[in-house]
């Protein structure tokens, strides 16, 4: 143990003089004798250094820092070479209801013949009904990866389906939609940023026309980051050749800048790039650098402001250590990091300052505000939920009445909530003693009707379709379109 001290302390530029560590580390280990022969309830060593001694240290740091015992390091380990499995199954997610919206063609739930509208009363001997949303989240993240059997109800059928389902490696794209929200002006979202990425943006603008579009909404809201090479890649899509995309700055770090490759052939229509406080790291190098750049305008909330670069170093007794090493600058000098406390750093030893609050410029002189996430240049925030949306979401009646509609109705694409439809929806909700007042339901028209739209397209033509529909009641979205088309 004390070995694995002396291995994460020594060896580095920022240590004390040597006295001075000797010294140190003997009212370290007197302490720790201390405790150890008169503490009420004796701790063991792993207790003190694992669980104390060491976080302890790196709390000065930085919240991002954090020490692996060798319990966690395997899992670390383990996590960086596993592929993620998982049956092809979108559903919807309800306090003890699970309802299947969508089959992947080809994946185990497609092979074992569930279909959209079908619910899911017990997993493995787990009954549905009795947990909660976050029960329901991990007994569906265990099941990814083990052996399944699902009881099964489906919409027209008395009995009880048994469904064993074998989880296999999935790949899902990072690139997930891609579709028109107006005339000539696409719409793309970036899941997450994999090696991948670059090329599948590339072919998804290609598909919706290419150099050819009067604009794109880039949405990378909820996007947590990914590969830097893929948010470089990403920004070369759209950047001039030469263009600086960041900065990296750090004491033991060489000061470095990615640029556009010269080769290079951006696309040069309008851009909006959508924005909330779960984008972060890459997706805020990108979202930054476009900024700066003013080839994009940014809308939505501020980021979630993670500009840390991290490197994993293994210690003894097989444990290990992620370290915070350097940070991340946007191409107008910006730290994408939301500000920690100035001590901290001063006992890291930082030369990289975080600049907080302070105001730095696009290429075409516009301020931006530094320390701390992107900031959008339109601010748009999410619709409220008040509380007839409340209880009809809580309660999934959008989800159960478009399984209920499709049972008794075929549609097509061409499809549209009528009066009629609305009447049986309300109809609905009422024999479930939902019963909301004739102003207050008039109110909330055109919001009843894309989402009954939105779930009927979901279980009918799949979740890509019902986003499109999504899409036209999105405030961010549509605020896109208007920056866009002005």
């Amino acid at each position: 143990m004390f070995r694995l001290i002396l291995v994460l302390l020594a060896g580095t530029a920022i240590l004390p003089a040597a006295d001075e560590l000797a010294s140190e580390m003997k009212t370290l280990l007197g302490a720790y004798a201390i405790v150890e022969q008169n503490a009420a309830d004796a701790p063991g060593s792993e207790q003190v250094f694992y669980q104390g001694a060491i976080p302890g240290l790196l709390r000065r740091l930085d919240p991002h820092s954090i020490f692996f015992d060798p319990g966690q390091f395997e899992q670390l380990q383990k996590l960086e070479t596993s592929t993620q499995k998982g049956f092809g199954t979108v559903v919807s997610l309800a306090p003890g209801r699970i309802i299947v919206l969508q089959t992947v063609p080809g994946t185990p739930s497609a092979k074992a013949g569930l279909q959209p509208g079908d619910e899911i009363l017990g997993i493995n001997g787990y009954i549905v009904g009795r947990l909660d949303l976050e029960q329901l989240t991990e007994l569906l993240t265990e099941a990814r990866q083990h052996p399944a059997q699902l009881d099964v109800k489906r919409p027209g059928s008395a009995g009880i389906l048994q469904v064993n389902m074998t989880p296999e490696e999935l790949q899902a794209p990072s690139v997930d939609r891609a579709f028109f929200v107006a005339a000539g002006i696409g719409y793309v979202r970036v899941a997450n940023f994999e090696e991948s990425t670059p090329k599948l943006l590339h072919d998804a603008i290609e598909k919706l026309g290419g150099e050819h579009l009067r604009g794109l909404v880039l949405d990378l809201r909820n996007n947590p980051g990914g590969l830097l090479t893929a948010a470089q890649g990403t920004a070369s899509l759209f950047l001039e050749p030469g263009q600086k995309i960041l900065t990296v700055r750090g004491r033991n770090v060489p000061e470095h800048s990615e640029t556009v490759p010269e080769q290079a052939k951006p696309y040069r229509f309008r851009l909006a790039i959508l924005v909330n406080e779960k984008t972060a790291s890459a997706s805020e190098i990108v979202s930054g650098a476009m900024q700066d750049h003013d080839r994009a305008t940014i809308l939505g909330q501020t980021t979630y402001g993670k500009g840390l670069v991290q490197s994993i170093f293994p210690l003894s007794e097989r444990s290990g250590l992620a370290l915070t090493t350097a940070l991340y600058y946007t191409p107008s000098g910006r730290s994408i990091q939301k500000p920690l406390d100035a001590s901290q750093f001063e006992l890291a030893g930082a030369t990289a300052k975080l600049k907080t609050k302070e105001e730095f410029h696009t290429d075409k002189g516009r301020p931006v505000q530094g320390g701390g996430g992107i900031l959008p240049d339109v601010v748009v925030s999410p619709e409220p939920l008040n509380r007839l949306r409340a209880v009809l979401e809580a309660t999934s009646s959008f989800t159960n009445f478009a399984t209920e509609y499709l049972s008794k109705h075929k549609i097509t694409e061409e499809f549209e909530v009528t009066g009629g439809v609305l009447d049986d929806f309300r109809e609905y909700v009422s024999e479930r003693r939902i019963q909301p007042g004739l102003s207050e339901w008039v109110v909330e028209r055109p919001f009843l009707e894309n989402r009954l739209k939105t779930e009927i397209f979901n279980q009918a033509f799949g979740v890509e379709k019902g986003d499109e529909i999504e899409a036209q009641r999105d405030g961010a979205i549509q605020r896109a379109v208007e920056v866009l088309g002005s």
